[in-house]
């Protein structure tokens, strides 16, 4: 079977990974790494003896798939170029700056019989994979993803560049469309984009979401708690760990309190970011539908927009 020609567009602090990770694959060719500034094309390219360019359009007919790891407001422009020269294509997230953008490059993916994934990275985390099957109509999530200040990713509020991880994952775990937002955020470090948001999501099957998000925490944390009729199940992102408890099944109440069964989840730590790039090549094998699909992604990105809007119209009427 002959390898998937692929590269990378952009190869800043996350874009590097997605190179690498190409590389090492058995099934992928690194054909080219590109990136605005030629330096660091040349830097990464020379780390996996591959090519370096500054036009990401000299990629056309001399790859099969491409990630794009640029800056959010660039998303649309280079997918769409890439989705129309008949490459399959794994977009960062946000997927793009606004669902009209979205809806665009779902129609041409269609049209074109082509591949989009979007790079919610959770999804892969090894806590998420490992609960698949367990996790079942919940009723009460609560979510916690703080980090400190970096510069990167500051293009975006918070609500799309750390809060929206969580998003998908509640997204995809309730399966249900949501029917109120209240949200509130604040810029602390950042000029005008807010650094720290906490929002409460309501959904038509009666479960609740509180998420909280923040980029100027002293520590990173990255859990989520999720409370179903019959399980209370924790989540490590970050250590990629889970634990349930159940209450016991006919077991005898003790001084009249039932007894928790706790399940062990054998969890085996893997690299998200290599799960999320060897699943997408599996995509562009099999020629079918990504484990993250571009309407995940917009659906995620809804959500986010939504939120955001809430947070600004909220401050507008603000008396100090």
């Amino acid at each position: 079977m002959s390898k998937i020609k692929t590269a990378v567009i952009g190869v800043g602090y996350l874009g590097k990974f997605h190179a690498a990770k190409y590389d090492s694959l058995e099934q992928a060719e690194l054909v080219a790494v590109v990136d605005r500034d030629p330096e660091a094309a040349a830097r990464i390219a020379g780390q996996h003896n591959t090519r370096a360019l500054s036009d990401y359009r000299d990629l056309f007919g001399a790859v099969d798939a491409v990630s794009i790891v640029v800056p959010t407001e660039h998303h649309h422009r280079i997918a769409r170029e890439c989705l129309e020269n008949g490459l399959d294509v794994l977009v960062e997230k946000p997927m793009t700056v606004t669902l009209e953008e979205a809806d665009d490059l779902i129609a041409l993916a269609k049209k074109n019989n082509r591949i989009l994934q979007v790079g919610h990275l959770e999804r892969f985390n090894a806590a998420v994979t490992a609960l698949d099957g367990v996790i079942s109509k919940p009723l009460f999530i609560e979510t916690h993803r703080l980090a400190p200040f970096k510069d990167r990713g500051t293009d975006v509020d918070v609500i799309l560049d750390i809060m929206i991880h969580d998003i998908d994952i509640i997204l995809n775990f309730v399966g249900s469309p949501v029917t109120a937002i209240h949200a509130v955020g604040v810029p602390v470090v950042s000029p005008e984009k807010n650094d720290i948001a906490n929002v409460r999501l309501e959904f038509a099957s009666g479960c609740v979401a509180n998420v909280t998000a923040s980029r100027i925490s002293l520590k990173e944390m990255r859990k989520t708690r999720i409370f179903q009729p019959d399980a209370y199940i924790s989540i490590d992102f970050a250590a990629q760990q889970a634990d349930v408890f159940r209450r016991m099944e006919g077991a005898d109440a003790d001084e009249g309190m039932p007894q928790i069964m706790y399940d062990t989840i054998d969890i085996k730590p893997a690299d998200a970011l290599l799960s999320e790039i060897t699943s997408f090549l599996g995509a562009v094998e099999k020629r079918c539908e990504p484990a993250v699909p571009g309407e995940a992604g917009r659906d995620a990105l809804k959500v986010a927009l939504e939120i955001v809007e809430q947070v600004e119209h909220r401050k507008k009427n603000i008396v100090f």
